[in-house]
């Protein structure tokens, strides 16, 4: 994945495009690239050296916050910088880079709102308008309503074959690992190479078999840890990732396109960096747990993710209340599990 995503940028910059590193969850994809933009998602990345990080910010600081600070200030290639507010973590990055650091490029940022009500769409709807704005200040662009919709509908039509994966992925012959990683393409890749490639995925039963499992968290890395699971006799049927599973959007309804825009992200699925309340996330988690038929559910995330943190406590007590199987793993983002990982989830498949 980590050479199909070089190719990608290479190939985007070549065709005159600009790069944006975007970091997680929730942001328009199609105003960025209305504007010319490709953008590159920002997750960490696995393993990669975080001593900068250090002079800037506490210890206990998320590790995606961490790594991808000390990431993205190498980076030559990216041209703007988006972060959204998806954290305090994230929101102090943001602030450290625009009044301390001060990197090469724009640092912009997008504030979500904490609830789905129409005021919400209404606050978010905004928010992407000043964005915008910002845009159109930095490229000397001004898109219009039609070229907006244009990219709107190139994004829900990626969304569309995104959402089916998860329906059609018992008739995907493919382990965990491999539908994961190319789920995770979704992070680079244009809409229109994720949709071939998604048509051209190998299509027979699929590979593995064991208990089934669902993980929850933030982001599943390493990706070894799908082949621990498999190797240790389990299966994910399904998941509540915050890379994967949250971000399955619905097509927006309304025709102005920072509504629509708007819209779309708020139609993401439970998720505490939207401020879903703990009743829906619970309720959410157990339709999944039944549709699947899973025995347990793994919760698997970076040390320090504060809105899952806060979140857990109640969900392992819900779950549990309800003979419920619960592994919580806290964890770096590392390029390889650490023993301790392989040893929680051998022993949480063992008691499945």
């Amino acid at each position: 994945m980590k050479e199909l995503r070089k190719k990608t940028i290479e190939k985007e910059k070549d065709k005159g495009k600009k790069i944006v590193a975007a970091f997680p969850i929730h942001y328009p994809r199609e105003l960025l690239r209305a504007f010319g933009y490709h953008p590159v998602e920002v997750w960490g990345p696995p393993g990669f050296e975080r001593e900068e990080s250090f002079k800037h910010f506490q210890s206990y600081t998320c590790d995606i916050v961490m790594r991808g600070f000390c990431f993205i200030l190498k980076r030559k290639e990216v041209d703007l910088i988006l972060v959204p507010h998806t954290c305090d973590s994230l929101q102090g990055m943001a602030s450290v880079m625009r009044d301390f650091v001060k990197p090469p490029v724009p640092v912009l940022t997008l504030y979500h709102p904490r609830g789905r009500k129409k005021e919400d769409v209404e606050f978010l709807e905004k928010e992407i308008k000043r964005l915008f704005e910002k845009l159109c200040e930095i490229t000397g662009k001004n898109p219009g309503k039609e070229e907006l919709m244009n990219s709107i509908t190139r994004e829900e039509k990626a969304d569309s074959v995104f959402r089916e994966l998860y329906e059609i992925r018992d008739d995907l012959n493919l382990t965990d690992r491999e539908f994961y990683e190319f789920l995770r393409t979704r992070e680079f890749l244009p809409p229109e190479e994720f949709i071939s490639m998604a048509k051209s995925l190998p299509e027979g039963k699929r590979k593995g078999e064991g208990k089934k499992i669902i993980i929850s968290g933030i982001l599943p890395e390493p990706m070894e840890i799908f082949d621990l699971i498999n190797k240790k006799g389990g299966i994910v049927v399904d998941d509540d990732l915050a890379c994967c599973g949250r971000r399955i959007y619905q097509n927006g309804k309304s025709e102005e396109p920072f509504r629509r825009m708007a819209e779309r992200i708020l139609s993401a699925p439970p998720d505490p960096t939207l401020g879903s309340r703990l009743e829906e996330r619970i309720e959410y988690l157990l339709k999944k747990m039944e549709k699947r038929k899973a025995d347990g559910i793994l919760i698997y995330n970076p040390k320090f993710c504060e809105p899952e943190l806060f979140d857990f406590p109640f969900i392992k007590k819900e779950l549990t209340n309800r003979r419920i199987k619960v592994q919580f793993i806290e964890t770096e983002i590392l390029r390889e599990a650490p023993h301790q990982t392989i040893q929680r989830i051998d022993t949480f498949l063992e008691v499945l």
